[in-house]
Formats: structure tokens, sequence, C-alpha cells
């Protein structure tokens, strides 16, 4: 347990003592709420849709967990690279939990960014309909945080091309993000697109998000957090796996 403790601080360490980092992680989904939440914002309410920007601020904040998460494991390859993940697997503790603690820092560090996204869409004018729920957005944001860290650290352990790293990523998640819930609802969507959707699990995410923000969800809340749950330990034991057969 120390290990995974000390891991994890490590991992938010580099997070404060990164400003640009976090500015830079930022940017792409601060960029998305603007152009779309007041470009195409404008059209939905001339159309009677209501308010666009409390529509997409979850998926923007899912967003911002999603590529924090992912690219936490590009570090793995950095580490392997200076030689700095060969004194870690050197120590007297298992190769499962060091994989943990760092899916489990970076899972931390991914839902830091949510929250900063948050705050963000507050500023913006996105307004949250019951505070009550707020605990059960955080658990939401957790919950996909851990699944695309472990997502990461499965690729980030099997590839050894830092360069080849992001394309890899942006192939994965651009498709997650767009082909979800996030940007446009499920209803009145045709079939074979309507099922994409359900078969992506950023759709149940970002469900759990938006329904404790607004106290409706697209499926029951206990589908959303089964969904997740189940996604992220699988994902966190193929993680962990591949992370205790790297080869220095």
């Amino acid at each position: 347990m120390r290990a995974i403790y000390v891991l994890c601080i490590r991992q938010l360490k580099r997070y404060v003592r990164s400003p640009a980092r976090i500015v830079g992680s930022l940017g792409q989904p601060l960029i998305f709420l603007l152009a779309l939440g007041f470009g195409l914002g404008a059209m939905v309410a001339r159309g009677g849709g209501g308010n666009y920007v409390d529509f997409i601020a979850p998926g923007i904040v899912a967003m911002a967990i999603m590529f924090t998460a992912v690219f936490s494991g590009i570090e793995i390859i950095w580490d392997r690279q200076f030689g700095f993940l060969k004194e870690t697997l050197v120590a007297p503790v298992s190769r499962f939990e060091i994989a943990f603690g760092r899916v489990l820092g970076g899972a931390l560090v991914a839902m830091l960014q949510g929250v900063a996204a948050f705050l963000i869409c507050l500023i913006i004018g996105f307004r949250v309909h019951d505070w009550l729920l707020l605990p059960v957005a955080l658990i939401f944001m957790f919950l996909i945080s851990l699944l695309f860290t472990a997502i990461g650290t499965a690729i980030g352990s099997v590839l050894q091309d830092m360069q080849g790293f992001p394309l890899v990523m942006n192939f994965l998640v651009m498709p997650l993000f767009f082909f979800s819930d996030a940007l446009y609802p499920m209803n009145g969507l045709p079939k074979i697109l309507e099922g994409a959707l359900r078969l992506n699990p950023v759709t149940y995410g970002v469900d759990g998000i938006r329904g404790s923000f607004s106290s409706t969800f697209a499926f029951h809340i206990a589908t959303d957090f089964g969904v997740l749950i189940v996604l992220s330990l699988i994902l966190l034991a193929i993680g962990s796996y591949l992370f205790s057969k790297i080869q220095l």
C-alpha cells in the first residue's frame, strides 16, 4: 500500500509543478466549449432546443478528463527511455502494485483536470440544477479517469515509440468522444448510430455527469455506474498485466 501511496503523490506533484501542462490540457476543451457552446448554441436556442452550453458542458468535462487520463500513459514510455522506470521496477514491490499506483495517481490528476474544466464551464454560464448530486458527478468523473488512465497504461506498456503514442491515442480517443452523447442527444438518431453510442463507454460516463448536474439521466444511474465500474476493472486488470510484462 505504501508504494501505491508514493506513486500517487509522485503523479500529483508532477501535475502541480507543471502549470503549462494544466493550461495546455484545458485548451482543447475550452475551444470546443466556446466554439460549439456559443456558436451552435445560438442556432439551438433559435430552434427551441434550450441552452446548449448546459447540454455540452458535461461532455467537455469528460473530454478534459479523457485526454489527460490517456496521455498519462506516455509517462511510461518517457520513464522507460530515460531509465526512471527501471529504478521503479527493481524496487521490492510487485509490478501489479506499481501499475495500480500509477493508474490511481494518473486518474486523480485527470479528475483534477476535469474539476478545472467544470469550474471554467461555471464561469462561462453552465448551470447546475441540483448541487446535492455534485458528489455523484465527482464519482462519475473519477470512474472515467480510472477507465482511460488504465487504457493509457495498457498502450504505454506495449508501445516503445513516444512519437507514435499521440497518434494511437488520437485515433482511439477522438472517435470515442464524437461517437458518444457528449455533443448531441441520442433521441432521433439513426438506429446504427444510436447502437454505436450505446456500445461506447463514454456515453455512460457523460450521461452520469449530465444526469448528476440536471437530475435527468438518459439511462438509469445504476446502468451508468455498472458499465463504468465493470469496464474500469477489466481495463485496470489488462493494463496491470501488460505493465507487469514490460521488458527493460
